[in-house]
C-alpha cells in the first residue's frame, strides 16, 4: 500500500456468504453506495467501472479487479477522472475489502491507499463508513 491509508470497518450480523453476495451485486450495491452502477465480471486482470451522479454530476470511474478470494478478500483499483488528476497508475487507489467471519457475524474492513492528504484520507474514510452503514443496512435486512 502506498500514500496515506483510508480506513473504515463494520460488525455485520450477517454470514460473510450474504456480506460478500451484497459486495459483488451491482444490483445491491446500487441500493447502498450511492446508486452506483457496478459494471465487472469480478475475474483477477478484468475491468471494473462505477458510474453514476456525485453532487449533480455525472461520472464514471475505473479500474481493475486484482484479487478476488470469495467471501473471504475483493481488491480493485480505482481511479475517479472528477478528482482532476492525469489517468496515471500512480494516481489509482487501491480499495481493499477484507471479509472475517465468526459465529454466523462477519467484520469486513476496508482499505483505500494512495491518499494524498491526511484530510484526503479522513474524507474517503467518512464515505467507506457510511457506504459500510448502508451495506449493513442490506445485508442485515436480507437476513430477517
Amino acid at each position: 500500500m502506498t500514500g496515506l491509508i483510508a480506513t473504515a470497518e463494520i460488525e455485520l450480523a450477517a454470514p460473510a456468504h450474504a456480506v460478500w453476495q451484497a459486495l459483488t451485486d451491482p444490483e445491491k450495491i446500487k441500493t447502498y453506495f450511492l446508486g452506483t452502477q457496478v459494471d465487472t465480471d469480478w475475474v483477477p486482470g478484468h475491468p471494473i467501472t462505477w458510474s453514476g451522479e456525485y453532487q449533480g454530476k455525472a461520472y464514471q470511474d475505473h479500474g481493475t479487479v486484482l484479487e478476488v478470494q470469495p467471501e473471504q478478500s475483493l481488491v480493485v483499483t480505482h481511479f475517479s477522472p472528477m478528482v482532476g488528476l492525469p489517468d496515471v497508475p500512480e494516481n489509482y487507489h487501491t480499495i481493499t475489502y477484507r471479509l472475517a467471519e465468526r459465529d454466523g457475524t462477519t467484520h469486513l474492513a476496508l482499505t483505500q491507499d494512495n491518499n494524498r492528504s491526511a484530510e484526503e484520507a479522513a474524507h474517503s474514510s467518512a464515505v467507506w463508513r457510511d457506504m459500510l452503514v448502508g451495506l449493513k443496512h442490506v445485508v442485515e435486512g436480507a437476513e430477517t
